[in-house]
C-alpha cells in the first residue's frame, strides 16, 4: 500500500482463518461428492481424489482470505481483494460516521465478525470488514485513527 506523507497505518489484517470455517465446511461437502463420482467413474483411487480435493479446498480458501486485506491507517480505512483480478475499496477516515459490529453466536464464540462502516456522502453499503478477528479492536483502532486527525477551528473570532 502506498502511504500518503503523514500517513502512518493503524491496523492491518485478514479475515480470520475462523471465519473461513463455513467456507472450509461448505468446500468439503462438495469435494465428497464429487470424490465419490470420480471415484466411481474412474478407475484412480477414491483416496487420491479424496487428498487432491482436500488440497484444493485448503488452497483455495488459503489464497481467498490472504488475498483480502484490510487497512486502517490515521487517514482512510481501506478494502483490497483479488490476486489476478483486484478490487479496491477506500474512503477518508473523517467521513467515517458510524461504526457498527455484528457478530452471530457462533461467531461470538469464534471471536470473529464483521465491522460495518457508515460514511459520509455515499451509498456505498458494503464498506465493511468481514470476518476479522476481535472486532472490538479494529473499532478501537478506528477510534484511534479518527482522533488522530487534526481538528479544524469551529469559530476562531475574537
Amino acid at each position: 500500500m502506498d502511504l500518503h506523507q503523514g500517513e502512518r497505518i493503524i491496523f492491518e489484517g485478514h479475515p480470520s482463518w475462523r471465519a473461513t470455517l463455513a467456507f472450509y465446511i461448505k468446500a468439503m461437502l462438495i469435494a465428497a461428492a464429487v470424490v465419490v463420482i470420480l471415484g466411481l467413474a474412474t478407475d484412480v483411487s477414491v483416496v487420491l481424489w479424496a487428498v487432491v480435493g482436500l488440497a484444493l479446498v485448503v488452497f483455495v480458501g488459503f489464497v481467498k482470505r490472504m488475498t483480502t486485506v484490510y487497512t486502517i491507517t490515521n487517514q482512510r480505512l481501506r478494502i483490497k481483494r483479488g490476486f489476478v483480478a483486484r478490487n479496491v475499496q477506500q474512503t477518508r477516515i473523517d467521513r467515517v460516521q458510524n461504526v457498527n459490529t455484528d457478530q452471530s453466536v457462533i461467531e461470538r464464540i469464534l471471536q470473529v465478525g464483521t465491522v460495518d462502516f457508515d460514511t459520509a456522502g455515499t451509498d456505498d453499503s458494503e464498506f465493511k470488514f468481514a470476518g476479522v478477528s476481535q472486532p472490538e479492536q479494529v473499532v478501537a483502532a478506528v477510534e484511534r485513527a479518527q482522533a488522530d486527525q487534526p481538528r479544524e477551528l469551529a469559530d476562531t473570532g475574537p
